[in-house]
């Protein structure tokens, strides 16, 4: 069956990139243990021809020349959503042709109206279905991939919706090939006033109706301007395609109905699992506890105390329910920053299990939230509102979910962040600075470039900041820039210290790139998180060096 042969070049793809991520965890480790006593590593600091031209024209390339993440802008609410990279596209669009050509392949269209349809209609229908497994395992947040692959959610999101597309054509293909086989019969209005009619039929055309409506309503523009309202109507759609499908196979018990026990055990497993995870992170020990604080430039400092410990790794996310804001509404936030504490009153006894242990170990998670439209601006607003600007509410926290790579392996570490984008590059500096001193990281130099609008702005991170510039060793390893992209006056920019500098302005990527590249410690790792135009240009200036260094990009974004 053609079916088959699809879901096997998905395996192949998938094994493909299993072997990828082996090879590079394996090099990352070799690397790390090789250097952990090198502070030249010159060695892993050369360029290699052919990988440097493969990461400057295939893995790192956008489609044309730099636009990738910047989004294409319609209005401050409305977009039209991204590109993808040139890898991407040849996935999609080799994927796309995949399809056509298993949908058409073998049929002899020089027959009759009636045969030709019925054939198109019976492969569109059968790849339809099977299409529906990797649409769903890519649309879960416990999609195992993401960790097997080493894939960020962000690309299984942006296939996702593509497969999307494709399982909507299909379904689309399917009903068209349907009437239009049954009106050479008979005509358009029989056609279908027996699609109507007959159960069988009716559900198929709900499906078809659920699917094409998801697609309507998950476009680029109402996903952005209603985005609470698109998640749930995504859902309650999902919903319905499955249970039109459903019937609409069972009651001629298709063989495609085996496909469906697969969509239906997946989108099951993600949910009991996140039920679980929310279970285990917020019931018990008292549950979680929650500050929210406002911070000037319109932002806050959630800071939640949990449950349950927490081994937290630099560049994880949660999702943060707060039912007094949005009800069962869930938004995914990077941790900024953890902290651990014994908490014990005077009057119990000292702890002697390991269990009780654990038990007394509370794990303290903070998130920095820029308070915009709908979820984010409700919240902001309620802060803001109490006379201290600090709130205690009710918060659920779902996770964690994997971040980006660890940075232990690379000797030169380059850190953009863009306003809150510096959520995810406080905790990389934390983790590196503390690797260096303990001597169990190949880093020898760390350096944060974080782009605001306003010094007060960096009230943000302060009490975080203040604790990585403590740590031991911290000036023989960071440096760290900040760039005011407005400020006010002169006087508002200052640099502290030799190595933490501020400057006026926005930064010039490719001349501070150059300028580390220059003094570069073993292989670089350059990332970036921050708005659109920030993550291209991040991008644009390390494939216009790749053969001058061996140099990495690393991508942290969440499109949605």
């Amino acid at each position: 069956m053609l079916s088959h042969y699809l879901l096997l070049v998905l395996g192949c793809i998938g094994v493909a990139l299993l072997a990828w991520r082996v090879t590079q965890l394996l090099v990352r480790y070799v690397r790390t243990v090789t250097c952990l006593h090198n502070d030249t590593q010159r060695y892993f600091a050369e360029a290699s021809g052919k990988y440097s031209w493969f990461k400057k024209n295939v893995q790192y390339a956008p489609i044309f020349s730099k636009r990738h993440n910047r989004e294409f802008q319609l209005s401050s609410a409305l977009n039209v959503g991204t590109l993808p990279t040139r890898m991407q596209l040849v996935f999609l669009v080799g994927y796309f042709a995949t399809n056509v050509a298993f949908c058409v392949m073998t049929i002899d269209f020089s027959g009759s109206l009636g045969s030709v349809a019925s054939l198109v209609r019976n492969r569109t229908g059968y790849l339809s279905v099977v299409n529906m497994i990797p649409l769903f395992l890519m649309a879960g947040r416990n999609n195992p991939l993401i960790t097997l692959l080493g894939i960020s959610f962000d690309t299984f999101n942006l296939l996702h919706r593509w497969l999307g597309r494709i399982v909507m054509l299909e379904a689309v293909a399917h009903t068209l090939a349907f009437l239009i086989s049954n009106a050479s019969r008979s005509s358009w209005a029989g056609a279908f006033d027996t699609t109507f009619k007959v159960p069988f039929l009716m559900w198929g055309f709900i499906a078809t109706a659920a699917f094409v409506a998801i697609c309507i309503q998950a476009s680029s523009i109402f996903r952005h301007a209603y985005y609470e309202t698109f998640k749930l109507a995504h859902i309650a759609l999902a919903i319905l395609s499955i249970i039109g499908l459903w019937y609409h196979l069972d009651l001629k018990k298709l063989p495609q109905l085996k496909y469906l026990y697969a969509v239906v055990v997946l989108w099951v497993f993600d949910r009991a699992a996140r039920l679980i995870r929310l279970a285990y992170r917020n019931v018990g020990a008292g549950g979680t506890k929650t500050l929210v604080e406002a911070l000037p430039g319109g932002a806050c400092r959630v800071t939640v105390t949990m449950a349950r410990p927490w081994d937290f790794k630099p560049g994880q996310h949660a999702y943060l329910y707060m039912p007094t804001i949005g009800y069962w509404q869930s938004h995914p936030f990077t941790v900024a920053w953890s902290d651990e504490s014994d908490h014990h009153s005077a009057e119990e006894k000292l702890p002697m299990r390991r269990q009780d242990i654990l038990g007394n170990k509370k794990t303290t998670f903070s998130f920095i939230v820029r308070g915009r439209t709908g979820f984010t601006g409700a919240l902001y607003s309620r802060a803001a509102a109490h006379p201290d600007g600090k709130m205690v509410t009710r918060c659920l926290v779902e996770g964690p979910y994997r971040g980006s790579s660890r940075l232990h392996s690379y000797g030169t570490v380059m850190l953009f962040a863009g306003g809150v984008g510096i959520t995810q590059a406080v905790p990389h500096v934390r983790d590196l600075v503390a690797g260096y001193s303990n001597g169990t990281v190949a880093t020898r130099k760390v350096i944060m470039v974080w782009t605001i609008q306003s010094p007060e702005h960096l009230e943000w991170i302060r009490p975080w900041m203040t604790e990585v510039l403590a740590m031991e060793k911290r000036r023989e390893v960071l440096r760290i820039l900040l760039f005011v992209s407005r400020p006010r006056s002169t006087k508002e920019i200052h640099s502290p210290s030799a190595t933490v500098q501020m400057f006026p302005g926005r930064p010039n990527i490719d001349t501070l790139l150059g300028h580390e590249m220059e003094n570069q410690i073993g292989t670089m790792a350059v990332s970036v998180c921050g708005p659109g135009a920030l993550s291209d240009e991040v991008r644009r200036a390390v494939r216009s060096r790749q053969y001058q260094g061996n140099v990495d990009f690393v991508e942290e974004a969440f499109s949605w």
